[in-house]
This record gives structure tokens, sequence and C-alpha cells, in this order.
């Protein structure tokens, strides 16, 4: 194709990813020789904790052409998920209920941001032909944040969430890559200037430095990715915490422009916007797969998920049904979680909160 072609091909294509329901889409080159020298800093200093896969694949993480051979541009999308439901401080200020990621909220979306990328990439076959692509979500080895900057999608910001001047951070990433040398985007340039709300505000403290996350002390990581025993020491400050932390985005003074999202698909489920903590700590294995079947929290399991509320019960204020509730898995048969039940337990024992 000549350079006119590429450029109006280009063009089509962010005006067929808006069509699709992504909010922002940019193109850039595949070069991340700065950003693979900071991933392989920050797994040399094992800031990765148990997350091995980030180290398994090597560059191909880095270098898009070692994932998908004749891979020249990246193709960055943006899709915003902040959907109408509870006030997520409000949430998080009563210790009662359980706090779940927003972005857990609704469906899956790796499937929903996957299947309109493949709608995008085979809107740009009709047009083009048959061309080299592969498209991703949060699937496969790819720096998407990286790429997000270098295509304009916006800026790696201090908490290490990638911010849009529009748009906050309430947003997913996906990627198509592609053989096509289409023109590239400008970067999108840092505006996080002397702020550092998200360093103050992280309860766990894990930004231990502007633009560094030390994943081991994050509450995303301790509930989500570590499937063994929580640190004692941080137990107290996940609070009540069950899946995931937005605290960092919460306060970011950029989300204030950001704006609800019309996808019916991340509409909270299930009332998971505001659940109680006893009423999810009853929950049967069965019920936990219907309640989360499409949702991306069915990925910890059944015995993570029980890990993650009896915490939150040991740091909520005690009552009869709260010390009933942790009782009731005092004997499970998971020493992971009779483990965190009996600390639980004895949260409120020493406290001079039992019941």
């Amino acid at each position: 194709m000549s350079a006119p072609d590429l450029n109006n091909l280009a063009t089509q294509i962010k005006h067929w990813g808006n069509d699709l329901g992504f909010q922002h889409v940019g193109i850039t080159d595949t070069e991340l020789t700065e950003a693979e020298a900071h991933l392989f800093e920050w797994l040399k200093q094992g800031r990765h904790g148990e997350m091995a896969y980030m180290a398994t694949h090597g560059t191909r993480r880095s270098r898009p052409a070692e994932l998908l051979p004749g891979t020249v541009r990246v193709i960055s999308v943006r899709m915003d998920y902040l959907a109408p439901g509870a006030d997520a401080q409000t949430v998080l200020d009563n210790a009662t209920l359980g706090y779940v990621s927003r972005y857990a909220l609704g469906r899956d979306y790796h499937k929903v941001i996957r299947k309109r990328l493949q709608k995008l990439a085979a809107r740009i076959e009709s047009e083009v032909g048959p061309f080299g692509y592969r498209v991703f979500s949060d699937s496969a080895p790819v720096l998407e944040k990286p790429l997000a900057q270098k295509a304009g999608i916006g800026w790696i910001g201090k908490h290490t969430n990638v911010l849009a001047r529009d748009g906050g951070s309430w947003f997913f990433l996906g990627e198509i890559f592609t053989d096509l040398p289409l023109p590239i985007d400008t970067p999108a340039e840092n505006h996080c200037g002397t702020c550092r709300s998200c360093i103050d505000i992280c309860p766990t403290q894990a930004i231990v430095a502007p633009y560094e996350l030390d994943a081991r002390r994050c509450i995303s990581y301790l509930t989500i990715e570590l499937k063994g025993a929580i640190p004692v020491e941080l137990r107290p400050l996940i609070g009540n915490r069950v899946y995931g932390c937005d605290d960092c985005q919460l306060v970011c003074p950029w989300n204030r422009f950001a704006q609800p999202t019309s996808e019916t698909d991340f509409a909270p489920r299930h009332g998971l916007d505001a659940p109680t903590l006893i009423e999810l700590f009853a929950w049967s294995e069965a019920e936990f797969e219907r309640r989360t079947e499409g949702s991306a929290m069915r990925r910890i399991g059944y015995e993570q998920w029980l890990r993650n509320v009896a915490v939150a019960l040991g740091n909520a204020p005690a009552d009869i049904e709260v010390i009933d509730a942790l009782t009731t898995r005092a004997d499970h048969p998971s020493a992971l979680v009779r483990e965190h039940v009996a600390w639980a337990l004895a949260q409120h024992q020493s406290s001079g909160n039992s019941i």
C-alpha cells in the first residue's frame, strides 16, 4: 500500500474502532527498549512476587515481533469500564461490606475486548484483504501500558496505571499486533506533575516510589495473584477489599474527567458493587461458581475467595453475626481457609471485641 493509502487506512481504523465502542485508538511501532530495561530491573528486584509468568516469557513481552513474527505496528485501544452503581468510597468506608475492584463487577473484560478487536481486525481485512495480525487483551505477554503510552492513549502515572486527560484511568487496554506498516501516533506526555496522591493513599504503601510498584505489597496482587497465605502484617491493611483495590484510582485528580461507560457488559452483577461480607462468606462453592460465571473474579477460585473474605471479616467490627460466620468455617477442609479464619477470630479476641 502507498503512504497515502496507509494514512487513510489508519484514519479509518480509528473511526471503526470508535464505532465498535473504543474511546481511543492509537498506533505505535514496536520499539520498547526503555520499557524492557524497566521490566528487567523490576524482575531483578523480585517485585513481581509469585507471578513467575512475568519472567518466563523473557523478551517476548517487550519485543512484539518475537511474540508474533512479522509485527511492525501495534494498534492500541482504550475501552472505559466505570459503570453506574454503588459509590466506591462509600463501600470502602463501611467495614461490613465487601469491596470488589470496579473493573471486575461486570462481564470478563478479556472476552468483551477480544471480541471487539476481532471485529475491528475483520473490518480491516475486508478493506485490505488478508494481513498478518493477532488480537490481545491482557491475554499474552504484552507490555500493554508502554505501548498505550507510545500510541498516545495516555501516560503511565506514578501508580503505574495508564492515565488519559479526558478519561482518567478507569479503562481497559487491548491491542492488535499487525504487519501493516501504518503511520504511528505521537506518544502521550506525562501530566502527573508534583502530585503524589496515589502514593500517599496506598493502604500497604505498595507504590514504593513514583512509577515504581512492589506487587508483593499491592492488595490487588495479594487478593488475586497470590495463591497462598497473605502475609500476616499486611492483613489488617487490606480492610474490606475482597477482590482487588482501587484506592490509587479513586484519589487521582484526573479521574474527575472519567465518564460512565455505556457498555452494559460492565454493569455490576449480583449486587457485587455493595455486598455484605457475611453474605459473601456464606456462599457455597456452587454459588461462587454461579455468581462469578463470565466474570474475571472466577479465576481466583473458591478457596482463595474464602481466604479473602475471612481477612475482611477479621477487619470488620465484631458482632455476633461476624463471629458466627467465621466460626462456621473454622474447621474448613482447606488449611489455607482455616488459617485465615483463625487469624480473623484472633483479631476480634485480641482487640476485646469478641462476643
